[in-house]
């Protein structure tokens, strides 16, 4: 009798659309002084973009009115950090997480 081996290194992420475009780009990661949120053509103004500590503590919160955000990380301490851009009834339209270094 024979063991059966699977292997989930190709199983795709529940929030991982195939083929759909990235709503941001965010630059450079790891960052260590300042990080740019950078929001593709397309997106609406009343979305807003919050980061979280890795402890799910929330840090920052905008509304971006420009298509690029630049955030100084003055007041981050070196981690992982997690950013959610959701729309105006807190719907998660796109997740992702960046690291600082210091």
């Amino acid at each position: 009798m024979g063991a059966c081996i699977s292997s989930f290194a190709q199983n795709k992420s529940i929030n991982s659309v195939e083929g759909a475009a990235k709503m941001i780009k965010f630059f450079p990661n790891p960052a260590s002084s300042n990080i740019n949120f950078e929001l593709q053509r397309g997106y609406d103004q009343s979305y807003s973009l919050i980061l979280f500590n890795f402890m799910g503590k929330k840090m920052e919160e905008f509304a971006p009115g420009s298509q690029i955000i630049n955030l100084p990380l003055n007041s981050f301490y070196r981690g992982i950090y997690i950013f959610q851009l959701r729309d105006k009834k807190g719907n998660i339209i796109e997740s992702g997480k960046f690291q600082v270094v210091k």
